[in-house]
């Protein structure tokens, strides 16, 4: 057991600590403001977000983008609620130059509703790039002037850019928080060591063209979510030099965390059932190497608590966890600035285990509850 122990704290260490260090290889985008060009879809995919959307709606506002070119397609998913009437009368308070936005009805075609309703707004785009965002985001004004001055510069085709959740006072927001960090760290870092295997659907973009070249999201449609992962890898085989970051801190897209365990644990067996259909290998031995060092972490605990595994051991391979996975978030709360939510590092680092593990347990046999709607794995 120690020499199984031993061997799966040092993979985990290798694993993180590499994320680390490509963390620091992404260099931080700043913005020069050079002239606009680059012309836009924006896609947001919504299901009963009447309470979301005037927020969402006000930062498109507010954005700092040459109206002209961009689109605003707002894609409805069979909404129970008023959200389209909510769009429709926040729009008219617009006393600028009208924006260019359309509203219109998802085509369900598959086991996923959300790559039917991107898939569906595609075929109406008018402009090379698009970009997707959720309903219930907050966009920073310089938001697609960031990604504008990124096209410029580099021969991206498809660029994923951060994402992170709202900062409320509670436990509950500060854990999803650090995790949300963490995922944010993994994502920049695997970009940085030139292995990417996470994006973000909430901020992320590519063109039209290689949407339509990739088939889209033929292949992954029995999965419900996963329109941005899946997406990614088929861009990662076909042009893995053209795949970027934004790490511009004015292109961050903050989003509402769970606001109950009930609603994350059934966001978080969502994104669990998706990964045993990665094609990515590296993703899915990073994941395989986390899942098993959160395991090992609840198993020695309890080995140790009965006197069977040796303490001293224990905290070794406790301190060696802790600090890796504390020198990641870390990184990743300064470039967010989010550092206060470091104050529950030390609470969220032992709950952390059990969470994810009970997570991957249930993943297996469960099905879970999205948008209202109950999906099988």
């Amino acid at each position: 057991m120690t020499i199984i122990s031993i061997i799966i704290t040092i993979l985990y260490l290798l694993i993180i600590g590499s994320f680390a260090l490509g963390f620091d290889k992404v260099n931080l985008f700043k913005l020069e403001n050079s002239p606009s060009k680059t012309k836009f879809s924006v896609i947001v995919p919504f299901r009963n977000e009447a309470e979301n959307l005037p927020s969402l709606i006000k930062t498109i506002q507010l954005l700092q983008y040459p109206k002209e070119l961009f689109e605003i397609i707002f894609v409805d998913d069979a909404s129970e609620d008023p959200s389209a009437k909510t769009i429709r009368d926040l729009l008219k308070g617009f006393d600028c130059v009208q924006l260019d936005t359309s509203i219109i009805k998802n085509e369900r075609k598959t086991n996923s509703p959300k790559k039917d309703a991107i898939s569906t707004a595609i075929k109406h785009a008018k402009y090379e790039w698009i970009i997707t965002t959720d309903a219930d985001c907050i966009l920073p004004s310089c938001w697609l002037n960031s990604f504008d001055e990124y096209i410029q510069k580099t021969q991206a085709n498809c660029i994923a850019a951060p994402v992170t959740y709202l900062e409320k006072g509670n436990f509950l927001n500060r854990f999803q928080l650090l995790d949300m960090l963490s995922l944010q760290g993994a994502t920049i870092g695997g970009f940085g060591i030139n292995k990417p295997f996470l994006c973000n659907g909430a901020n992320f973009a590519y063109k039209k063209a290689l949407f339509n070249e990739l088939h889209g999201f033929e292949g992954n449609t029995n999965t419900a979510s996963g329109d941005d992962i899946f997406l990614l890898e088929k861009a990662v085989k076909k042009y893995p030099k053209q795949l970027g970051y934004l790490k511009c801190n004015h292109a961050i897209v903050k989003t509402q965390a769970q606001p109950t365990w009930e609603t994350l644990l059934s966001q978080r067996v969502r994104w669990a059932a998706k990964t045993s259909t990665y094609n990515n290998w590296f993703g899915k031995y990073t994941g395989l190497i986390v899942l098993l060092m959160n395991t090992l972490f609840i198993t020695i605990l309890m080995l140790t608590i009965f006197s069977v595994f040796n303490l001293t051991i224990f905290m070794y391979l406790v301190i060696i966890k802790f600090n890796i996975d504390f020198f990641l978030i870390y990184k990743s709360a300064l470039f967010f600035n989010q550092k206060g939510v470091l104050k529950s590092f030390i609470v969220g680092f032992l709950v952390y285990p059990f969470f994810s593990v009970y997570v991957a347990f249930i993943s297996i046999f469960s099905s879970y509850k999205w948008k209202g709607r109950t999906f099988k794995k």
